[in-house]
């Protein structure tokens, strides 16, 4: 046995599908990788846990890497878990957490799918991907790319965040900016898979990227030492963080790792909120008409360029976790984002980004509405690092003329 893959499983139906070959969607529909969790939980324990390297592929029964093969990485250590007690006072809160996934290698959690989609991308074999892209799944993909030695084709929105689109380049894929959404790059990438032979490495397009966002889920349970938490505040793109830290939980209560609020009680599993925009809210827009799929959203136009994702494949999925967990799915104000932005970053020092800035928008309402009570355990993931949007971080500031004296006290109040 080379990994704990039993098979893969087709999301919409539970169709049982081959783990030994490249696969990608079945019925046009994501596909789960399925573990045999019972020979797992005999080959790894906590305490074997506790001595391994803290890094994402401290996990590796857990994950569909075959044991003998060495990992596509850029160092992905593990991301600190903030608490924020002058953030929790602000809305009424008493424990509130913030993972800060920009210390990852590209400065944002998608480090930790691509880095998963690439392995396995080497292991198949291919050495030609291609992926749409509004955000950091670009430049990921390209620095995982070039680290497996592999030729990457990115094809991102002209009005993509201009760090994103210059990562790209500098880590050696062609890269294509497109006039249209990305939605649009994503059919430019399906229509040359025949005529260029790449592997189309978009979201939920193969079943490996959920695995490497899986590690989110398992992190923090590790940091929770297994008691999860009440509450985890998400923004929602195309949906593998949110999905994979799901599958990581039932998972991990399936093995019996998780502890509840009591000795000898059931693991309470956390509610997910899934986080948008208001001008891109598709999940919003089919949780609250309780539907299932989510209908493409006209116009979508956000700053938080990681969440503007019209459709996405996995639109149930991301609404099942959200219903199974007892959470809920809302769009916040789209004016409002960078204030968000500026009270995390001026109250604790973290520099969000837009989209989790969206999720601080998401905490204030629920906390106020009293859908969050005061003593609840809160964790709001950073999916990355506020520099990588220099867009959204633009002001004016005061200018100082030297050629005059000083006014102290303008420059004090100012």
């Amino acid at each position: 046995m080379t990994s704990f893959v039993t098979h893969l499983e087709g999301a919409i139906d539970g169709a049982n599908l081959t783990a030994d070959r490249v696969q990608t969607l079945h019925k046009d529909r994501p596909l789960w990788v399925r573990y045999d969790l019972d020979a797992v939980g005999k080959a790894l324990t906590k305490e074997i846990l506790r001595d391994r390297p803290l890094t994402m592929w401290r996990y590796r029964e857990l994950l569909p890497v075959p044991f003998e093969q060495e990992p596509v990485s850029l160092g992905e250590g593990q991301t600190p878990l903030l608490h924020c007690a002058r953030l929790a006072n602000r809305y009424g809160l008493e424990h509130l957490w913030i993972k800060d996934e920009s210390h990852l290698p590209t400065g944002s959690f998608k480090s930790r799918g691509l880095a998963m989609a690439i392995t396995m991308a080497q292991h198949f074999g291919i050495r030609r991907v291609a992926l749409p892209t509004a955000g950091n799944a670009g430049g990921a993909a390209a620095a995982y790319a070039a680290r497996a030695g592999m030729q990457a084709y990115v094809f991102m929105p002209e009005d993509t965040p201009v760090v994103n689109i210059y990562e790209c380049h500098l880590a050696g894929a062609k890269t294509f900016l497109v006039n249209g959404l990305i939605t649009d790059c994503g059919r430019i990438v399906r229509e040359g898979k025949q005529r260029l032979d790449w592997f189309d490495l978009s979201t939920l397009k193969e079943p490996y990227r959920i695995e490497g966002k899986k590690t989110m889920g398992l992190e923090l349970a590790e940091q929770f030492d297994w008691k999860l938490p009440d509450v985890i505040l998400y923004p929602t793109g195309g949906g593998t963080g949110l999905i994979g830290m799901w599958k990581a939980f039932l998972e991990l209560r399936t093995l019996g790792w998780l502890l509840g609020e009591s000795t000898g009680s059931p693991p309470k599993l956390p509610r997910m909120v899934s986080v948008q925009s208001t001008g891109c809210a598709p999940i919003a827009t089919a949780f609250a008409a309780e539907s299932r799929f989510a209908e493409p959203f006209p116009n979508a136009a956000t700053v938080a360029s990681g969440i503007r994702v019209p459709a996405e494949v996995g639109d149930f999925m991301i609404l099942d976790a959200v219903r199974q967990s007892h959470g809920t799915a809302l769009a916040v104000e789209e004016s409002r984002i960078r204030e968000w932005m500026r009270q995390v970053a001026s109250t604790e020092g973290i520099a969000i980004c837009p989209e989790t800035a969206a999720c601080m928008g998401a905490l204030e309402q629920l906390s106020q509405s009293g859908w969050i009570r005061p003593d609840e355990r809160v964790v709001v993931f950073n999916t990355g690092a506020a520099q990588k949007y220099v867009e959204a971080l633009q002001c004016e500031l005061p200018r100082l003329d030297i050629r005059h004296p000083l006014d102290w006290d303008w420059i004090s109040e100012a």
